[in-house]
C-alpha cells in the first residue's frame, strides 16, 4: 500500500472528527473530516454513515502501526479538470534557476559593498 493508492472500504465508524474505514485489504483508515469534501462540514454525519461502502484514496501511510489516512477530497477534486493557472513565471521558458545564478555574483558584490559602507560609516567591522 503507497499514497495515492485508490482502494475500497467500509466505513466502521464515525467521530466528530472523522470516520474510519476498514479497506479491502485488511488495514485501516481514517478519513479526518477536512478531507471529506472541499469546503467546511459542519457534521460529517451528513455525507457518511456506518457500514457505507466508499472508494477512498491514501494521503499517508503509517508503516509501524499499518493504519493509514485517506481522503475522499482528491477523488472529488481530480474530477473537476481545472485549467492551469498562469503563474507569472517563465517556466515556459524551461530556464530553470539560470537567471538567478547569472544575477548573484552581481548580488553577493552588492552585498559586500553595502556591508563595507556601513562598517566605515559605523567604524565596527568582525
Amino acid at each position: 500500500m503507497k499514497i495515492g493508492d485508490k482502494l475500497h472500504g467500509t466505513v466502521t465508524g464515525i467521530k466528530s472528527y472523522g470516520a474510519f474505514v476498514a479497506l479491502e485489504n485488511g488495514t485501516t483508515g481514517l478519513i479526518h473530516i477536512s478531507e471529506v469534501k472541499t469546503g467546511y462540514i459542519d457534521d460529517i454525519n451528513d455525507f457518511l454513515e456506518l457500514g457505507q461502502e466508499i472508494l477512498v484514496q491514501i494521503v499517508d501511510y503509517d508503516e509501524f502501526s499499518h493504519k493509514a489516512s485517506l481522503s475522499l477530497r482528491t477523488l472529488e477534486e481530480e474530477k473537476h479538470h481545472l485549467s492551469h493557472r498562469h503563474r507569472f513565471s517563465d517556466s515556459r521558458l524551461k530556464i530553470g534557476f539560470k537567471p538567478l545564478k547569472d544575477a548573484l555574483p552581481s548580488w553577493i558584490e552588492e552585498g559586500l559593498t553595502s556591508f563595507k559602507s556601513s562598517c566605515l560609516r559605523l567604524k565596527y567591522c568582525l
